[in-house]
Order: C-alpha cells, then sequence, then structure tokens
C-alpha cells in the first residue's frame, strides 16, 4: 500500500521518485525523439532531467533539516506526483532552472529559524533568488520571503535588512559584465522583464483544467488543517510554517501574471503544496481514506494521458 510504503523515509524512496521523475520526462518528450535520435538533444535533455531530480532532493532536505514535516517521503513521493499531474513544468527550461534557484533560497531563508550565520544565510538566499530571476523575472517576488523571514524570526539589526541589496547587486554586476562580454543588448533585454498577463485562455484545455483543479482543490483543502495545525507547532518553529504559506501564495502571484501561460508556471507551487499537503496526509486518522488519496493523485497522470 502506497501510504504504508512511504510512511517512513527510507533510500528505497529516492529510487522510487527517481524513476517516476524519468518515466515523466520519457513521456513528455516522447514526440521530440520520434523522428530520431540526436546526441546534443538528449544532452540537453539529460541535463534538464537531474536539475528537476536534484530539485527534489534540494527539496527534501529542506523539509528534513527544518522539521517541516515528520520523518516520512510523502513530501517528495507528493513533489514528484505533481510533475506527473501537470507534465509541461518539465518543459520549461527557464522554469526548471529558476525553481532549482528558489528551492536553494528558500533553503537559506527557512534555516533562519536558528539564528546563525544570519548574514552569510540572507546573502546566499538573495543570490540565489536573483539567479533564479535571471531565467525566469518574476522570480523576483521572492523577495518578499526573504523580509518576511526578518520580520517573523524577529531579526532587527537594520543591517540585515540591506545584505540582501548587496546580493542582488553583487549578481546584478556579473550578469552585466557577461552581457557586455557576448554582446547582448541589456536595454532590450531589460524591457522585455516587466511583460505580464492576466489571460488564462491559452491554459483551457481537458488536461490542464482537470490537473490544475485537482492540484489546487487538494491544496486548498489540505490549507485548513495546515493552518489549524500550526498552533500545535513548537513556538520557534511556527514562523517556518507561516513562511510556507507566503510561498505557496507567490507561486499563485506568479501564476496569475505569467506572461506566457502554458502550465508550467504551476512548477513553483510544487513544493510549499507538497509540505502543506504532507502535514494534512500525516493527520488523516483513517488509512483508507490516506490510500484512496494518494490512489488518486498516483491514477489520475494514466488517465490525463488517455484524453
Amino acid at each position: 500500500m502506497i501510504s504504508n510504503f512511504f510512511s517512513k523515509s527510507k533510500p528505497i524512496h529516492y529510487i522510487v521518485v527517481s524513476v517516476i521523475l524519468l518515466l515523466v520526462f520519457t513521456m513528455s518528450r516522447f514526440k521530440m525523439f520520434s523522428s530520431g535520435f540526436d546526441m546534443m538533444i538528449f544532452g540537453e535533455q539529460l541535463g534538464l532531467f537531474l536539475i528537476a531530480l536534484f530539485s527534489i532532493f534540494v527539496f527534501d532536505f529542506l523539509v528534513s533539516r527544518n522539521g517541516l514535516t515528520k520523518k516520512n517521503s510523502y513530501n517528495i513521493l507528493l513533489f514528484v506526483l505533481y510533475f506527473a499531474i501537470l507534465p509541461q513544468t518539465t518543459l520549461n527550461t527557464n522554469l526548471l532552472f529558476a525553481n532549482f534557484f528558489i528551492l536553494l533560497a528558500l533553503r537559506r531563508i527557512i534555516s533562519l529559524r536558528s539564528q546563525k550565520d544570519i548574514k552569510k544565510k540572507l546573502f546566499d538566499a538573495s543570490v540565489w533568488i536573483s539567479i533564479a530571476t535571471l531565467f525566469y523575472f518574476w522570480s523576483v517576488l521572492f523577495f518578499i520571503l526573504i523580509f518576511a523571514a526578518l520580520l517573523v524570526y524577529v531579526i532587527t539589526d537594520l543591517k540585515n535588512y540591506l545584505i540582501p541589496i548587496v546580493g542582488i547587486a553583487t549578481v546584478a554586476v556579473i550578469a552585466v559584465s557577461y552581457f557586455i562580454i557576448i554582446d547582448k543588448d541589456i536595454v532590450s533585454y531589460v524591457s522585455g522583464l516587466l511583460d505580464y498577463s492576466v489571460d488564462f485562455s491559452p491554459l483551457n484545455s481537458k488536461r490542464i483544467i482537470i490537473s490544475s483543479t485537482l492540484l489546487l482543490s487538494f491544496g486548498l483543502w489540505s490549507l485548513f488543517y495546515y493552518i489549524k495545525n500550526i498552533k500545535s507547532q513548537m513556538k520557534s518553529y511556527r514562523p517556518s510554517f507561516k513562511l510556507i504559506i507566503l510561498s505557496a501564495i507567490i507561486g499563485l502571484a506568479i501564476l496569475a501574471i505569467a506572461p506566457s501561460k502554458n502550465g508550467s508556471e504551476f512548477l513553483f507551487l510544487f513544493a510549499p503544496l507538497s509540505i502543506i499537503m504532507t502535514n494534512y496526509i500525516e493527520v488523516i486518522s483513517e488509512k483508507w481514506f490516506k490510500e484512496t488519496l494518494l490512489w488518486v493523485l498516483t491514477i489520475t497522470p494514466i488517465i490525463l494521458l488517455m484524453l
């Protein structure tokens, strides 16, 4: 049974989620290699697969190191199942890289709870988000998390509020220098950054509608229990759980204003929703309901392939 198998963290779980992710990548790129094998394209796609796989590992480290869930593997199972439910998220190269760097930043932001190496963590987080912004501009909204963390963790030294600016400036100087070296028009690059759209018609397909409805409805349902559960957490851990909610809100904001909507922008919701839903699964007392919930998420991608 799925719920029992993933109820405790085991090394074999990493193998299972890796295989599932590989299947998702292979199925979503089947047409790409149907006309023939190209070693260059294969190398590029292998690199993207590894980025997505490393994202899962970074996410698991973030969760386990900061006690955001109990000691189980539901979080990485949900993360990879979201990829399967919305395989469009594996097709956008820039978003895969951006999400990877956002997860690295989130790991540093949540670890501010320890009140150790604050300046280093703030600098690292701001650098990671800045790099993510180079790949996908609206990743810039995640800078809100840094300043929110300073507030909820009660870090009052005003010097710490200047460190993110230093991180941004560092990446900006390196990026501008690179553009000058490759003779890229910086003005045209910057002018296209603020593009946005509130037109959701590109998402009007059966697969995306069913997938997004399932993802968001389960996430919203779990959120009520997640918020209720925050009060039962240790006082020092509560701010971290609140930051995960803010991360989900930022992900929704990016989804709303994304200039090109094709389903891949849901990727920013995977991490926070996996944590929120894992916390809900952990408190479900009825084993049959927990099992049914996980089976629905597992079978849905197979059903969607038939549409």
